[in-house]
């Protein structure tokens, strides 16, 4: 059993579904069901059985899981381990990072810190925060940028704080938008959470929402074409947009607001080209 079956165990288990494991691992599905046969007969146990809703381990196959995970990180750390042996600030630094993080100050972000450590790579994974909160936990990323306040016992730093505010094509009163049109974007669980609970707070009637996107770059393009207004985090907002924006208090006043937070495990400050990262983060203004 070498490092590809820990990875083929770990992304099978993950998955749940031979054909989409066969497409992930980038392999043929024949050729992925007989490394399983494979392993099942070196062992001399059953991995997993089929059912109506996907593959599921038996305990035996659970237990080969877990340790295929433990040698991945093991390994990974080793070779994150060497790299920083060679050289203070150089390897592959990975990063989890939310997706509307990733997309309006990440780029930016990494360009400075690579012009003060050209021999910095990045391996960037970016989802929804809970996604990117999962990588951090598995340690798939040494550290994560995350969009909401998870309980987490390592180490938290808060990035930034921002309002949401409400978008509109032309300026409107907020106290009439239960009589106006909603546009909704696909987001992570809690910004929705943190919507919901203001509107209900302001409002007796629910929202009519008059579009459901899928991006909140679609949302905004369909504001400002004037077919609704939406609520949206002050990251994703740039000049060039043209549009009127408005912040939202609850009624004692408070600003709603969006906090974005660095996550990592205290051992990962062990090797440089981390604890370089995070003391640029938290030196400089995002």
């Amino acid at each position: 059993m070498d490092q590809k079956d820990w990875f083929m165990l770990k992304t099978i288990f993950e998955e749940k579904n031979m054909t989409r494991s066969a497409e992930k691992l980038y392999v043929s599905q024949p050729s992925l069901s007989y490394r399983l046969k494979n392993l099942e007969s070196e062992f001399g146990v059953t991995l997993f059985y089929k059912t109506k809703s996907g593959l599921e381990f038996t305990t035996e196959g659970e237990h080969l899981v877990s340790y295929a995970k433990d040698m991945l990180e093991a390994l990974q750390r080793t070779k994150d381990e060497l790299q920083d042996l060679q050289s203070n600030v150089q390897g592959t630094l990975r990063i989890g990072v939310s997706s509307n993080f990733a997309q309006y100050v990440l780029p930016e972000m990494l360009h400075r810190f690579s012009e003060l450590y050209p021999n910095v790579q990045f391996h960037v994974q970016s989802g929804l925060s809970n996604e990117v909160y999962a990588m951090l936990q598995q340690s798939q990323v040494h550290v994560a940028i995350v969009r909401n306040d998870y309980t987490w016992h390592g180490e938290k730093y808060l990035l930034r704080e921002e309002q949401l505010q409400v978008i509109s094509k032309e300026r409107i009163d907020l106290n009439s938008l239960d009589e106006r049109r909603l546009i909704n974007y696909e987001t992570d669980r809690s910004l929705k959470e943190t919507i919901n609970e203001w509107w209900i707070d302001q409002f007796k009637n629910p929202p009519t929402v008059e579009m459901e996107v899928d991006r909140l770059e679609t949302c905004k393009e369909m504001v400002k074409k004037n077919f609704g207004f939406a609520i949206v985090p002050d990251i994703c907002l740039l000049e060039s947009d043209q549009l009127y924006k408005q912040g939202i208090y609850r009624k004692n006043g408070e600003p709603v607001t969006r906090n974005t937070y660095l996550m990592y495990h205290p051992q990962t400050q062990n090797l440089s080209i981390v604890h370089r990262f995070i003391e640029y983060l938290k030196n400089n203004q995002l």
